[in-house]
């Protein structure tokens, strides 16, 4: 699984002209999806994403957790995050999961995060036509791929 994890002061889903889902201070997280992955890496990224410190202290140091400052997570599935741009100039997504295995998988990290968090997580709709809005608090950006654990 990969990750695009941004540190908003807000962040909206629409669809259609409606909004799905929409938080203020917290974190945007992209999700894709692999055809090899599993429940242990969505395990693992639920531990990194509510314990990763990217929010500031009262020092100004990124030394907080969306946990410790009580932020909120939208999660937005994006499997464009495999793209093989190897040959020509036209992406190849073959590494991206089919939606009969993505869509149990991000349904499950979703329940993890809730779990995690004591909170809902907002969420974008699997496989829609998305806009995504927000304001990229720093900015902070970081990828994490549940491949590159070790």
């Amino acid at each position: 699984m990969r990750l695009v994890i941004q540190r908003v002061s807000e962040a909206a889903v629409t669809i259609d002209g409606q909004i799905t889902g929409q938080i203020g201070t917290g974190l945007l997280i992209l999700v894709g999806i692999e055809h090899e992955d599993t429940v242990d890496d969505a395990a693992w990224l639920t531990q990194k994403v509510a314990q990763m410190r990217i929010f500031s202290d009262a020092e100004g140091k990124m030394n907080l957790s969306v946990k410790d400052i009580g932020g909120d997570l939208l999660v937005v599935s994006q499997f464009t995050l495999h793209a093989s741009t190897k040959k020509g100039n036209r992406p190849s997504f073959i590494r991206a999961a089919r939606p009969e295995i993505a869509i149990p998988l991000y349904e499950q990290f979703l329940t993890m995060l809730e779990t995690e968090m004591g909170k809902k997580v907002q969420r974008g709709i699997f496989g829609a036509d998305m806009e995504v809005a927000l304001i990229n608090d720093g900015p902070v950006t970081i990828c994490i791929d549940s491949r590159a654990r070790e």
